[in-house]
Protein backbone atom coordinates (compact mmCIF):
# COMPACT_ATOMS: atom_id res chain seq x y z
CA UNK A 1 0.00 0.00 0.00
CA UNK A 2 1.39 3.61 -0.71
CA UNK A 3 2.40 5.99 2.32
CA UNK A 4 -0.61 8.58 1.98
CA UNK A 5 1.31 11.70 3.37
CA UNK A 6 1.51 14.52 0.95
CA UNK A 7 4.27 14.96 -1.22
CA UNK A 8 6.86 17.57 -2.35
CA UNK A 9 7.20 18.93 -6.03
CA UNK A 10 10.33 16.95 -5.99
CA UNK A 11 8.67 13.75 -4.34
CA UNK A 12 5.81 13.93 -7.20
CA UNK A 13 8.13 13.98 -10.30
CA UNK A 14 10.57 11.30 -8.62
CA UNK A 15 7.62 9.01 -8.14
CA UNK A 16 6.19 9.32 -11.16
CA UNK A 17 9.61 8.05 -12.85
CA UNK A 18 9.96 5.47 -10.63
CA UNK A 19 6.54 4.38 -11.22
CA UNK A 20 7.08 4.76 -15.11
CA UNK A 21 10.40 2.95 -15.00
CA UNK A 22 8.81 0.03 -13.26
CA UNK A 23 6.33 -0.41 -15.92
CA UNK A 24 8.44 0.89 -18.88
CA UNK A 25 8.04 -2.50 -20.98
CA UNK A 26 3.89 -1.98 -20.34
CA UNK A 27 3.96 1.50 -21.05
CA UNK A 28 5.68 0.68 -23.93
CA UNK A 29 3.26 -2.21 -25.23
CA UNK A 30 0.31 0.34 -24.41
CA UNK A 31 1.84 3.01 -26.32
CA UNK A 32 2.33 0.92 -29.24
CA UNK A 33 -1.63 -0.65 -29.10
CA UNK A 34 -2.85 2.87 -28.86
CA UNK A 35 -0.71 4.85 -31.52
CA UNK A 36 0.05 2.65 -33.51
CA UNK A 37 -2.07 2.94 -36.44
CA UNK A 38 -1.79 6.71 -36.46
CA UNK A 39 1.97 6.36 -36.47
CA UNK A 40 2.43 4.22 -39.77
CA UNK A 41 -0.03 6.20 -41.49
CA UNK A 42 2.09 9.25 -40.30
CA UNK A 43 5.16 7.16 -41.89
CA UNK A 44 3.24 6.66 -44.91
CA UNK A 45 2.12 10.86 -45.11
CA UNK A 46 5.76 11.70 -44.59
CA UNK A 47 7.53 9.31 -47.32
CA UNK A 48 4.98 9.75 -50.07
CA UNK A 49 4.64 13.69 -50.44
CA UNK A 50 3.96 15.05 -46.78
CA UNK A 51 0.83 16.51 -45.91
CA UNK A 52 0.69 18.85 -48.61
CA UNK A 53 0.03 15.85 -50.86
CA UNK A 54 -2.00 14.06 -48.80
CA UNK A 55 -4.06 16.62 -46.47
CA UNK A 56 -7.35 14.55 -46.20
CA UNK A 57 -5.24 12.05 -45.08
CA UNK A 58 -3.31 13.72 -43.06
CA UNK A 59 -6.09 15.33 -41.47
CA UNK A 60 -7.56 12.08 -40.98
CA UNK A 61 -4.69 10.77 -39.02
CA UNK A 62 -4.03 14.16 -37.10
CA UNK A 63 -8.38 13.40 -36.43
CA UNK A 64 -7.10 9.31 -35.15
CA UNK A 65 -3.95 10.55 -33.20
CA UNK A 66 -5.79 12.78 -31.18
CA UNK A 67 -8.19 9.70 -30.40
CA UNK A 68 -5.60 6.89 -29.52
CA UNK A 69 -3.61 9.40 -27.42
CA UNK A 70 -6.73 9.77 -25.15
CA UNK A 71 -7.37 5.97 -24.80
CA UNK A 72 -3.03 5.75 -24.05
CA UNK A 73 -3.77 8.85 -21.71
CA UNK A 74 -7.03 6.50 -19.87
CA UNK A 75 -4.79 3.27 -20.55
CA UNK A 76 -1.48 4.68 -18.58
CA UNK A 77 -3.76 6.25 -15.74
CA UNK A 78 -4.95 2.84 -15.03
CA UNK A 79 -1.42 1.01 -14.99
CA UNK A 80 -0.29 3.95 -12.81
CA UNK A 81 -3.38 3.59 -10.09
CA UNK A 82 -3.15 0.02 -10.51
CA UNK A 83 0.52 0.28 -9.54
CA UNK A 84 -0.06 2.84 -6.81
CA UNK A 85 -2.91 1.02 -4.75
CA UNK A 86 0.03 -2.74 -5.06
CA UNK A 87 -2.26 -4.02 -7.70
CA UNK A 88 -0.59 -5.62 -11.13
CA UNK A 89 -1.16 -3.44 -13.82
CA UNK A 90 -2.48 -5.29 -17.09
CA UNK A 91 -2.70 -4.15 -20.74
CA UNK A 92 -6.23 -5.61 -20.99
CA UNK A 93 -7.53 -3.96 -18.35
CA UNK A 94 -6.28 -0.61 -19.06
CA UNK A 95 -7.00 -0.62 -23.08
CA UNK A 96 -10.72 -1.69 -21.72
CA UNK A 97 -11.01 1.29 -19.64
CA UNK A 98 -8.99 3.64 -22.25
CA UNK A 99 -11.37 2.69 -24.82
CA UNK A 100 -14.56 3.09 -22.12
CA UNK A 101 -13.56 6.71 -21.03
CA UNK A 102 -12.42 8.14 -24.82
CA UNK A 103 -16.30 9.61 -24.94
CA UNK A 104 -15.95 12.03 -21.84
CA UNK A 105 -12.29 12.42 -22.33
CA UNK A 106 -13.31 14.21 -25.23
CA UNK A 107 -15.83 16.27 -24.01
CA UNK A 108 -14.00 17.01 -21.37
CA UNK A 109 -10.54 18.04 -23.53
CA UNK A 110 -12.97 19.99 -26.19
CA UNK A 111 -14.40 21.63 -23.60
CA UNK A 112 -11.08 22.81 -22.13
CA UNK A 113 -9.99 24.22 -25.30
CA UNK A 114 -12.86 25.74 -25.68
CA UNK A 115 -12.82 27.62 -22.11
CA UNK A 116 -8.93 28.75 -23.14
CA UNK A 117 -10.17 30.07 -26.66
CA UNK A 118 -12.10 31.68 -25.03
CA UNK A 119 -10.52 33.89 -22.35
CA UNK A 120 -8.00 34.24 -25.06
CA UNK A 121 -10.51 35.69 -27.37
CA UNK A 122 -11.32 37.95 -24.66
CA UNK A 123 -8.39 39.52 -23.86
CA UNK A 124 -7.66 39.59 -27.75
CA UNK A 125 -10.56 42.16 -28.02
CA UNK A 126 -9.67 44.36 -25.12
CA UNK A 127 -5.92 44.95 -26.49
CA UNK A 128 -7.62 44.90 -30.00
CA UNK A 129 -10.06 48.04 -28.43
CA UNK A 130 -7.34 49.84 -26.55
CA UNK A 131 -5.22 49.72 -29.40
CA UNK A 132 -8.00 51.26 -32.06
CA UNK A 133 -7.86 54.07 -28.96
CA UNK A 134 -4.47 55.15 -29.64
CA UNK A 135 -3.72 56.45 -26.21
CA UNK A 136 -0.16 56.85 -26.62
CA UNK A 137 2.62 55.27 -23.68
CA UNK A 138 0.34 54.89 -20.89
CA UNK A 139 -1.97 53.22 -23.87
CA UNK A 140 1.17 51.01 -24.43
CA UNK A 141 1.29 50.23 -20.89
CA UNK A 142 -2.25 49.04 -20.64
CA UNK A 143 -2.08 46.69 -23.22
CA UNK A 144 0.98 45.24 -21.58
CA UNK A 145 -0.53 45.17 -18.58
CA UNK A 146 -3.91 43.41 -20.02
CA UNK A 147 -1.79 40.66 -21.78
CA UNK A 148 0.08 39.62 -18.76
CA UNK A 149 -2.92 39.10 -17.02
CA UNK A 150 -4.40 37.35 -19.41
CA UNK A 151 -1.42 34.90 -19.95
CA UNK A 152 -1.57 34.44 -16.05
CA UNK A 153 -5.50 33.80 -15.98
CA UNK A 154 -4.72 31.42 -18.27
CA UNK A 155 -2.36 29.13 -16.50
CA UNK A 156 -4.33 29.71 -13.53
CA UNK A 157 -7.78 28.09 -15.10
CA UNK A 158 -5.51 25.75 -16.64
CA UNK A 159 -3.88 25.06 -13.42
CA UNK A 160 -7.80 24.59 -12.31
CA UNK A 161 -8.58 22.02 -14.47
CA UNK A 162 -5.47 20.21 -14.25
CA UNK A 163 -6.88 17.20 -12.88
CA UNK A 164 -10.07 17.11 -15.09
CA UNK A 165 -9.08 13.79 -17.31
CA UNK A 166 -7.76 11.61 -13.72
CA UNK A 167 -11.24 12.75 -12.63
CA UNK A 168 -13.03 11.50 -15.68
CA UNK A 169 -11.36 8.16 -15.42
CA UNK A 170 -10.75 7.18 -11.70
CA UNK A 171 -14.10 8.73 -10.42
CA UNK A 172 -17.73 7.75 -10.56
CA UNK A 173 -18.99 11.15 -10.90
CA UNK A 174 -22.49 11.57 -12.01
CA UNK A 175 -21.98 13.30 -15.45
CA UNK A 176 -18.74 14.27 -17.64
CA UNK A 177 -18.92 18.31 -16.68
CA UNK A 178 -18.76 17.29 -13.13
CA UNK A 179 -14.77 16.83 -13.34
CA UNK A 180 -14.42 20.51 -14.02
CA UNK A 181 -16.13 21.33 -10.46
CA UNK A 182 -14.22 18.18 -9.04
CA UNK A 183 -10.69 19.65 -10.33
CA UNK A 184 -11.42 23.16 -9.67
CA UNK A 185 -12.36 22.14 -5.99
CA UNK A 186 -8.92 19.78 -5.59
CA UNK A 187 -6.91 22.48 -7.16
CA UNK A 188 -8.21 25.30 -5.02
CA UNK A 189 -5.12 26.53 -3.28
CA UNK A 190 -2.22 24.57 -4.97
CA UNK A 191 -2.36 26.05 -8.37
CA UNK A 192 1.10 27.40 -8.26
CA UNK A 193 2.64 24.21 -7.18
CA UNK A 194 0.43 22.53 -9.95
CA UNK A 195 2.09 24.68 -12.59
CA UNK A 196 5.53 23.97 -11.73
CA UNK A 197 5.23 20.38 -11.94
CA UNK A 198 3.55 20.66 -15.01
CA UNK A 199 6.10 22.63 -16.47
CA UNK A 200 8.75 20.50 -15.26
CA UNK A 201 7.11 17.17 -16.69
CA UNK A 202 6.25 19.63 -20.23
CA UNK A 203 10.00 19.78 -20.14
CA UNK A 204 10.85 16.03 -19.83
CA UNK A 205 8.40 15.40 -22.57
CA UNK A 206 7.79 17.86 -24.73
CA UNK A 207 11.68 18.98 -25.91
CA UNK A 208 13.19 16.05 -26.79
CA UNK A 209 10.04 15.51 -29.42
CA UNK A 210 10.59 19.24 -30.01
CA UNK A 211 14.56 18.85 -30.61
CA UNK A 212 13.99 15.71 -32.59
CA UNK A 213 11.89 17.68 -34.90
CA UNK A 214 14.05 20.62 -35.22
CA UNK A 215 16.88 19.04 -36.15
CA UNK A 216 14.79 17.38 -38.50
CA UNK A 217 13.56 20.56 -39.70
CA UNK A 218 17.25 22.35 -40.14
CA UNK A 219 18.53 19.30 -42.22
CA UNK A 220 15.43 19.34 -44.40
CA UNK A 221 18.07 21.20 -47.48
CA UNK A 222 21.05 19.43 -47.09
CA UNK A 223 18.82 15.48 -47.17
CA UNK A 224 15.00 15.44 -47.16
CA UNK A 225 15.28 11.50 -46.26
CA UNK A 226 16.99 12.49 -43.38
CA UNK A 227 14.73 14.92 -41.86
CA UNK A 228 11.72 12.51 -42.93
CA UNK A 229 13.52 10.08 -40.62
CA UNK A 230 13.58 12.47 -37.86
CA UNK A 231 9.72 13.38 -38.49
CA UNK A 232 8.94 9.91 -38.34
CA UNK A 233 11.15 9.45 -35.12
CA UNK A 234 9.26 12.56 -33.65
CA UNK A 235 6.16 10.92 -34.09
CA UNK A 236 7.27 7.94 -32.60
CA UNK A 237 8.20 9.27 -29.63
CA UNK A 238 4.94 9.92 -27.85
CA UNK A 239 4.03 6.06 -27.48
CA UNK A 240 7.19 6.62 -25.12
CA UNK A 241 6.95 9.76 -23.44
CA UNK A 242 3.08 10.11 -22.82
CA UNK A 243 2.63 8.22 -20.04
CA UNK A 244 4.99 10.54 -18.01
CA UNK A 245 2.74 13.44 -18.04
CA UNK A 246 -0.04 10.70 -16.84
CA UNK A 247 2.34 9.50 -14.05
CA UNK A 248 2.71 12.93 -13.31
CA UNK A 249 -0.36 14.21 -13.11
CA UNK A 250 -2.20 11.08 -11.31
CA UNK A 251 0.33 11.22 -8.61
CA UNK A 252 -0.56 14.92 -8.57
CA UNK A 253 -4.22 13.88 -8.29
CA UNK A 254 -3.41 11.73 -5.41
CA UNK A 255 -1.41 14.16 -3.50
CA UNK A 256 -4.71 16.27 -3.55
CA UNK A 257 -6.43 14.05 -2.55
CA UNK A 258 -4.27 13.12 0.36
CA UNK A 259 -4.42 16.52 1.19
CA UNK A 260 -7.88 17.68 1.39
CA UNK A 261 -9.98 14.40 1.50
CA UNK A 262 -7.90 12.15 3.33
CA UNK A 263 -7.81 9.73 0.34
CA UNK A 264 -9.57 6.28 0.49
CA UNK A 265 -8.17 3.86 -1.64
CA UNK A 266 -10.75 0.97 -0.58
CA UNK A 267 -13.26 3.31 -2.39
CA UNK A 268 -11.17 4.18 -5.27
CA UNK A 269 -10.72 0.28 -5.71
CA UNK A 270 -14.19 0.00 -5.81
CA UNK A 271 -14.48 2.74 -8.62
CA UNK A 272 -11.73 0.60 -10.49
CA UNK A 273 -13.61 -2.87 -10.19
CA UNK A 274 -11.44 -6.37 -9.34
CA UNK A 275 -8.22 -7.03 -10.80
Amino acid sequence: MPDLRPMELGEILDGALTIYRRHFGLFVRLGVAALFVPVLLTVYVQFSGGPQEHYVLWFLTTVIQYFATLLLTAGAIRVISDSYMGREPQLSEALSLGFAKMGPLFVVGLSKGLIIVLIGGGAGLVIALLVSLQAGVFSGLIIFAVLIAAIWFVFWVACGYAVTTQVVVLEAIPGTFEAFGRSWSLTSGFRGKIFSIAFVAGLIVYVPTAAVAGVGAAMAMESPITQQVFQVFAAVLPMVLTPILSCVFTLMYYDLRVRREGFDLQLLGQQLGPA
